[in-house]
């Protein structure tokens, strides 16, 4: 089945934010954010500002009806900085005007003056000072302390990740309009709809059932809009509502890369302990993440970390404990692995450590020691593993040993051009990590005229998740996805949603729209039975057509809808679902939280100019577990993006603040994400399809965030390639892997 958008993107058709048609007067907003990453607020002078001609309006904390507060996890996250700011960027008044270009001028015209107070940026650094955002937390599993004892290599060292910049398409922003009875609409360009629901809110001291939050799509989000997005629609709707006016505003781009937060940058330490037959015994690690000014979502990147930080091996002792630290940087945030990735990239620098220093290939000690089935997570959770069975066919069909021997010619006859390859398994876990937002619902309505309109939770960022609940409900009823439209995601037809988020947005969705689909089934089966005097049991419907006991009757699809209707039965259902045996005790940090594991295995090879530092991606080779596909031309699509999108993040997507605090890496001529001429030359992609019961919607797993990990292979392809040239190279373990990088390692410690 083709995604169901195809059409109309290619057209220029589909509707996002700025498509909206607005109102006649409409005014339009700008935030003023704070100039210096820390300090005191002694004055704050508005009056130049509006003095300009088409300023409306200025509000700042005091104007806020309800609580100056947008924290979700943590209550700690104002609004508008009211004494003090805690990062370059802070908003400390909303401008609005007539038009968008006066509110940009007026922001200029704002006078604030700052009492400068100490800058952190570095998280070791705050958590030497005491400044967490939560108490630290361990994982543990069996006794890591007492059996470094026993191993025969033990190893330390430091490994560190940078942030991620999301640099979705459509920036963010959002458009509130009144209405009646102090009620608000929203358009917001949000992953999180119920979220900008309930803090506008809090906000504006107003029930939720007062605040409409409709989303068609998004220009991308990538997990940067799942909480973030909420504070620029709270702007719109705290000025909408005193005004009475609709209150548009849409970020520049440099306005959303300085204002808003990061993938989380960590620096740790681990310790690592093997046998003598390369069987990993003991592993400690500590975490220090860079949460920024504010918790945001860090808590919970934080315990993905966690639950990740052994990635497709069994550890039989685990000692992984990890630190959110605060910082004088903007919130950092959810983006795509959800902090698993930062936590994959540890142990597998600890392994590349070991390997390198007993002079074996890293992928010796990786096969050794992945999951089987039966296997305990440090979190105790037990695994069903598909790792093997992955490495295993990405060796075989890729003709591994042939690949090695090609690179191993290709470097014993260039000097200054060298190859290296590395392997990279996953295991990432699928579900939100706090229980209770594992639940979904959809509104289901099928018209007299047999179309079916759908109405669910999971909003579209570009994922197809909208294709696959179409896709549902076609199978289910046995009808064309033509008589099928999926409306917008709105939170007065579908409240109390979860996040579009976690991987989980398919299968949560998926299984509503499949419960609602079912029980409106069922009632249109009983009434095709009472007709042909038979058991609801032996009505099916095939291709729009009713049939009994097998055989073909005269009655359609659109037929039994009528008969339906004339009975009076519900046409329309609610249905609800919630991942079952999911349980996770914080107490004991013990449990199952997570409904399923995808597996994978990448083989990554590269090439580098060892003159100049640069690089080729020549391949990346994938099977990836998918349990049973329910449309592979969206997976596909999804396997390859996460990679890329994974391979920016280990190589050039650098991001730089200053001692100061102040982005420097701001504009798209500073900050690099790949492009056309940087992705791999070629992507093999492998389909690991199993039969295996699991909790995916149509046995068919998750494809939206496991495939960014496969990414991380390229940094120690790369590593192996300038070992290559340079063995006694002491490049550390730090990324991402810039071509400067690249070209100090070549020539560390390297007499030329």
């Amino acid at each position: 089945m083709k995604n169901i958008d195809s059409f109309t993107h290619t057209r220029g058709e589909s509707v996002y934010l700025d498509d909206i048609p607005v109102l006649v007067g409409s005014l339009y907003g700008a935030v003023y954010g704070s100039p210096l990453a820390h300090g005191k607020i002694t004055k704050l002078d508005l009056s130049e500002a509006l003095a300009l001609e088409g300023v409306v309006r200025i509000f700042t904390y005091q104007d806020i009806p309800g609580k100056n507060q947008i924290g979700g996890i943590i209550p700690d996250e104002p609004l508008m900085a009211e004494d003090e700011v805690h990062f370059n960027g802070m908003p400390v008044a909303f401008v609005v005007a007539s038009t968008k270009e006066i509110a940009d001028a007026a922001v200029k015209k704002i006078n604030i003056e700052i009492d400068p107070l100490p800058i952190v940026t570095d998280p070791r650094l705050a958590k030497k000072n005491g400044s967490l955002i939560v108490p630290p937390r361990t994982f543990k599993l069996g006794d890591s302390e007492n059996a470094f004892a026993s191993c025969k290599h033990i190893y330390e060292g430091i490994a560190e990740t940078n942030g991620q910049e999301h640099l979705y398409i459509e920036t963010q922003g959002a458009y509130a309009i009144p209405s009646e009875n102090n009620s608000i609409k929203v358009y917001s360009s949000t992953q999180g709809p119920t979220a900008v629901q309930r803090h506008m809110a809090d906000v504006l001291a107003i029930p939720m059932h007062r605040i409409e939050v409709d989303v068609t799509r998004l220009g991308g989000g990538f997990g940067g809009k799942e909480d973030q997005a909420t504070s620029w629609a709270v702007f719109c709707g705290l000025a909408a509502f005193l005004l009475k006016k609709p209150v548009k505003y849409s970020l520049n781009r440099m306005e959303d890369m300085r204002m808003t937060g990061k993938r989380n940058p960590y620096t740790s330490d681990y310790k690592i302990g093997l046998d003598e037959n390369l069987k990993i015994k003991a592993y400690e690690v500590s975490f220090y993440q860079n949460a920024g000014a504010s918790a945001d979502l860090s808590p919970a990147v934080l315990e993905r970390t966690l639950f990740h930080s052994t990635n497709s091996y069994f550890v039989p002792n685990v000692t992984a404990t990890a630190y959110s630290c605060r910082t004088n940087l903007p919130p950092n945030t959810a983006f795509r692995g959800f902090g698993g990735p930062q936590g994959m990239f540890v142990i597998e620098s600890a392994i590349a450590k070991v390997a390198e220093s007993l002079g074996i290939d890293a992928s010796v000690i990786q096969e050794k020691n992945l999951l089987v089935t039966g296997d305990e997570f440090s979190y105790g959770q037990i695994a069903e593993s598909e790792a093997g069975a992955c490495w295993n066919k990405a060796s075989a069909i890729f003709d591994i040993e042939t690949l090695r021997k090609e690179i191993t010619a290709f470097n014993s006859k260039n000097d200054l051009f060298k190859k290296g390859l590395s392997f990279m398994p996953i295991c990432f876990g699928i579900s939100f990590t706090k229980t209770p937002m594992n639940q979904a619902r959809a509104l289901v309505h099928v018209y007299t005229d047999g179309s079916v309109n759908i109405s669910t939770g999971a909003v579209e960022m570009g994922q197809g998740v909208n294709t696959k609940m179409v896709q549902v409900a076609a199978t289910i009823f046995s009808i064309s996805p033509d008589q099928i439209k999926i409306s917008t995601t709105n939170t007065f037809r579908v409240a109390n949603t979860s996040p579009s988020a976690a991987s989980a947005t398919a299968d949560l969705n998926g299984k509503a729209v499949q419960i609602a689909c079912n029980n409106i089934l069922q009632r249109l089966k009983e009434v095709a039975a009472t007709k042909f005097n038979c058991s609801a049991d032996d009505i099916k419907i095939e291709n729009e057509k009713v049939f009994v006991n097998n055989q073909s009757s005269e009655m359609t699809w659109k037929d039994l809808i009528g008969e339906g209707y004339l009975k009076r039965i519900s046409l329309s259902e609610h249905g609800h679902y919630a991942t079952p045996g999911l349980h996770f005790d914080q107490s004991k940090e013990k449990g199952h939280p997570f409904a399923y594991h995808v597996y994978g295995t990448a083989i990554t090879t590269v090439t580098i100019d060892c003159v100049r530092g640069i690089y080729e991606i020549d391949s990346v080779k994938i099977v990836n577990d998918f349990g049973t596909s329910m449309n592979t031309i969206i997976d596909r699509g999804q396997i390859e993006g996460g990679l890329v999108q994974g391979i920016g993040w280990m190589t050039m997507e650098e991001i730089v603040y200053d001692a100061e605090g102040r982005l420097r890496s701001n504009a798209l001529s500073t900050y690099k994400v790949p492009d056309i001429y940087s992705v791999p030359k070629t992507i093999d992609l492998e389909f690991l399809n199993t039969q295996n019961d699991n909790l995916a919607i149509f046995k068919s797993k998750a494809v939206g965030e496991p495939p960014l990990m496969y990414g991380i292979g390229t940094y120690f392809a790369l590593r192996n390639a300038i070992k290559a040239f340079n063995p006694n190279s002491g490049i550390g373990y730090s990324a991402p892997m810039t071509p400067e990088k690249v070209l100090l390692g070549l020539y560390h410690s390297k007499n030329v």
